[in-house]
């Protein structure tokens, strides 16, 4: 890509596309097209193809997706795969149709099997079952990807696909219905701490930014306390006539015992980048070549490689994380160390655990020559700097 380029990032104030839109800017690229979900309806085909044909971008990064924590990809079963697969394929059949030189998909490691073995290689991809609640959006996740495979193939297209960990940084989703364990780890600590130390209007400042159930800055004590109870943060003295000086307890589901792998959002940009810059389709198939019958021939024509040799192409997404993963109780005690919280972490073992492990192999990654840069200490200090100056 040239610093002049025109690139379109469709998702670009999401969590991930903020952060590439920023790594972008720095980096030099001066053409970036974006467009707001309510300018831009990336469901509709009509409207997609008209975007397209208007602004004829060079380049395309799709990080624009519906997604959500647990509760609301088992909730919302139909519309994460709905809307997700019409993001997908229009975004992707039009860039085939405009001729867009390069595409980067961005998936999920739900991609991979319930029981999958530690670590998940890229290969490992639909050899077992899906984990149920988040199977209508691993299944999305899949077909965009096997769509850039198929694309490639058949059309001679350089569409690539990159599987993330779980990933957090500014512009993360803080929903304590919604958002994922570290983001949500880190606002409930806050508000625990803010608890202890009868810090009201930080606990205002907060609820108005984000509000809980319809309750927000402007809610009366008691609705608050009892609003964080419901949601497991919880005062000794639950009531606005004794909450000074209390002892605070915030009660976690499941064990802790689960281990998860964390991104930050600037290395995942960091990865997508390097990755648009250095890395095409035909470089990820060598993978899939066996060793005999690599050659810059057959490199020439994917399409005549799979027919004349009848190989199999596929799994050629690239897993981005840090082959680093730490249990939940380990992290939850980082977290509170880094807020500065003195309460009590509670952990119930009748909630269920869920999958125990979830940890990337990224020896692709690394053999393209990407590695991480920011600690899980120092990233979750970031977020949680950044958290602070948003909701004060």
């Amino acid at each position: 890509m040239k610093h002049d380029s025109k690139i379109y990032l469709a998702g670009h104030r999401g969590l991930v596309g903020s952060a590439i839109h920023r790594k972008l800017t720095a980096k030099g690229y001066n053409n970036i097209i974006t467009r707001k979900s309510k300018d831009l309806d990336l469901r509709n085909q009509q409207a997609v193809e008209a975007f397209f044909e208007e602004e004829k971008p060079e380049y395309v990064i799709l990080a624009a997706a519906k997604v959500g924590g647990i509760i609301a990809n088992n909730t919302y079963r139909a519309q994460f795969l709905y809307e997700n697969i019409q993001i997908q394929n229009n975004v992707i059949h039009q860039s085939y149709r405009h001729g867009v030189k390069k595409l980067m998909f961005l998936g999920s490691s739900c991609i991979y099997p319930k029981n999958c073995p530690q670590p998940m290689k890229e290969d490992y991809l639909l050899t077992d079952e899906l984990e149920y609640t988040n199977e209508p959006y691993a299944i999305a996740k899949i077909a965009g990807m096997k769509m850039c495979e198929a694309y490639n193939i058949q059309y001679g297209t350089n569409f690539i696909s990159v599987m993330p960990t779980n990933l957090y940084g500014p512009n993360d989703n803080y929903d304590l219905e919604t958002s994922h364990v570290l983001p949500a780890l880190i606002r409930k600590i806050h508000l625990g701490k803010c608890l202890e130390n009868n810090d009201w209007e930080s606990i205002r400042n907060d609820l108005n930014k984000n509000p809980i159930n319809h309750i927000d800055g402007n809610s009366g004590e008691q609705e608050i306390l009892d609003i964080f109870q419901k949601n497991g943060i919880y005062s000794t003295n639950n009531s606005i006539t004794q909450s000074t000086n209390n002892s605070i307890t915030i009660h976690l589901w499941g064990s802790g015992n689960p281990r998860r792998e964390f991104l930050h959002s600037e290395d995942m940009a960091d990865a997508c980048l390097y990755l648009m810059e250095n890395t095409d389709f035909t470089d990820l198939v060598q993978y899939a070549i066996p060793s005999e019958k690599k050659s810059k021939e057959l490199q020439s024509s994917i399409y005549k490689l799979v027919a004349q040799h009848h190989l199999e192409i596929k799994n050629t997404h690239i897993n981005i994380g840090t082959g680093k993963d730490i249990s939940i109780k380990e992290l939850a005690e980082m977290i509170k160390d880094i807020v500065g919280f003195k309460g009590t972490l509670d952990w119930n073992t009748n909630m269920p655990d869920g999958t125990y492990q979830k940890l990337l192999d990224v020896s692709k990654l690394k053999g393209l020559g990407w590695q991480e840069r920011i600690g899980l200490k120092e990233g979750i200090e970031k977020a949680y700097t950044h958290y602070k100056e948003i909701t004060s």
